[in-house]
């Protein structure tokens, strides 16, 4: 059968790598749309050598993508399209998961650290230790990066791999060492490895590393003292689009990469947040906000992040968010599927929870490994509250789905406190989305409009865009990406007395979760850990 012509597999396209927590995709799009022509995506496997540890094999990452490029591109074809009009592609990727090796083999030193592992916290300790005065400031960068001290950062698990890892100490010391996010391994290898391969990073990921000045946009010599680190072993830090390097090998041999963006900073863009006071929640594995604050640097005082949005183009003006991350969301029902049995697939979650009209004042934190924003206490542990006789496991669900609202409401708080500028409305993606219950549960929970993204693909198509621009100056990123019409935003159903009095029934979930870990330890030890 012949294609219709309105819907005929035409170019240009553009070209997305997507490497995730759990997954690697290429998506291929018409060129400034939202339009998703084909696609590949493979799972890339976690190893959990100890408890709180979680690492990727480096190889198997840069393997899968190539997988999943040459499974996209051959579904391209069987479509009619042609791999040459692929005019370009962009990289985002998992943030903070930071590899290392070795620049004559170009072979990894280490197994990646995924950003969720938590095997830092004793470096953490040490580099509160380090700080003058006997101060123990977990803020004490936060002027400098943007950021508090946490095992969530970069910077720390390259401290942690000199530390702990004989080889790497060795090639750091004879400057043979490469440091990367993800970003940069996938870029370097792509792009020829050891015979050439660039090593260039961009100002979103970087922002990560605590090693990046927030104000520069370079790597800061006082945060490289601090942390023990050579600079030897940075990439050059670009903005987020523009020309990187050409692919060495394969299908697409000679496209160029003209995008790089972590991934949350991607779905800011891709959800079309490009101006001041708009913000986007995206729900994965864990959730995060970001609110764009503009050319404007805002240092939180409510524990959030200061992190760069976007910066697109190298003489683009560069603009800046604040980020509020959750550590736990749908990780969350992964622990109720293979841990506890409550359900057996993710497609059972929202029939579950609707059979019963509320949570029966259930409380679940699944601080499983502490609490990222606003708390940053690394030793919370889950907890779940309010339990009776009376308790189901269709409650539990529910109140799993609603932890994950009441954590974006403790984000979306500090973000009015330090912006002073309540949201009227919050863009969401992920795949937490699809469930039409908690998109209500969120809106109600927080009390305002919830708009979900007409594609699920947001994180990938940010970097599409941001591609395209690169090599289309007369494209406009904030121009329908589709031809529908707007988005019908979920909105609230429960008054605010009902929702302030369960928000104070949270709280009180959260108080009884903080500093389980350090609840045997002498009161000044404890006193370390508490909030930002």
């Amino acid at each position: 059968m012949e294609t219709p012509s309105d819907t005929a597999v035409v170019g240009p396209f553009v070209g997305a790598i997507d490497e995730g927590t759990t997954s690697a995709r290429f998506i291929i799009f018409r060129a400034g749309t939202d339009d998703i022509v084909c696609y590949h995506q493979i799972e890339v496997p976690s190893i959990f050598q100890k408890e709180g540890w979680c690492e990727q094999d480096p190889m198997v990452i840069v393997n899968t993508v190539n997988e999943c490029i040459a499974g996209a591109t051959k579904k391209l074809t069987s479509l009619g399209g042609q791999i040459k009009d692929i005019i370009t592609i962009g990289i985002t990727n998992q943030r903070e998961s930071t590899v290392i090796w070795d620049r004559n083999t170009g072979q990894p030193l280490a197994n990646a650290i995924i950003w969720l592992d938590n095997r830092t916290t004793s470096t953490v300790e040490e580099l509160l230790e380090a700080i003058p005065n006997n101060a123990r400031n977990i803020n004490y960068l936060r002027p400098l990066c943007g950021l508090p001290l946490s095992p969530y950062f970069s910077g720390v698990k390259l401290r942690w791999l000199r530390d702990n890892v004989p080889t790497v100490k060795a090639a750091m010391d004879s400057g043979v060492a490469m440091f990367g996010t993800i970003d940069t391994w996938l870029m370097y290898n792509l792009t020829g490895g050891k015979n050439g391969g660039v090593h260039k990073t961009d100002v979103t990921n970087a922002s990560r590393t605590m090693l990046m000045n927030i104000e520069t946009l370079q790597w800061d010599p006082n945060l490289l003292k601090f942390f023990g680190l050579p600079k030897t072993i940075l990439p050059e830090i670009c903005s987020s689009a523009e020309f990187y390097g050409s692919l060495a090998q394969g299908v697409l041999k000679g496209t160029s990469i003209t995008a790089d963006l972590g991934d949350q900073q991607a779905a800011l863009v891709g959800q079309q947040c490009l101006s001041k006071g708009q913000a986007k929640a995206t729900y994965g594995t864990g959730c995060f906000l970001l609110y764009n604050t503009g050319p404007s640097i805002v240092h939180s005082q409510h524990g959030l992040l200061t992190t760069v949005g976007y910066q697109l183009g190298r003489k683009a003006t560069p603009y800046y968010a604040l980020e509020g991350s959750v550590s736990i969301a749908g990780a969350a029902f992964n622990w109720l599927r293979d841990n506890i049995g409550l359900i057996q697939n993710s497609g059972q979650i929202e029939a579950m929870a609707a059979t019963v009209d509320n949570s029966l004042d259930v409380y679940f934190v699944p601080a499983f490994n502490g609490l990222y924003a606003p708390y940053w206490n690394q030793d919370a542990r889950g907890v779940i509250c309010g339990l009776s006789e009376e308790t189901t496991s269709e409650h539990i669900v529910r109140a799993t789905l609603e932890a994950v609202c009441f954590q974006v409401r403790d984000i979306l708080d500090s973000m009015h406190k330090d912006c002073k500028i309540p949201l009227a409305k919050l863009m969401v993606d992920g795949g937490m989305t699809v469930n039409n219950l908690f998109l209500q549960l969120q809106s109600d929970l927080v009390g305002i409009h919830v708009l979900r993204a007409k594609i699920a693909e947001t994180t990938a198509l940010g970097a599409a865009m941001a591609a395209y621009k690169a090599v289309e100056n007369r494209y406009s990123m904030e121009a329908p990406l589709s031809k529908s019409g707007p988005r019908e935003p979920v909105k609230p159903t429960i008054g605010s007395t009902e929702r302030n009095l369960r928000y104070q029934k949270w709280k009180m979930a959260i108080d009884r979760s903080l500093n389980w870990e350090t609840s045997t330890l002498p009161q000044g030890e404890r006193e370390a850990f508490d909030g930002a």
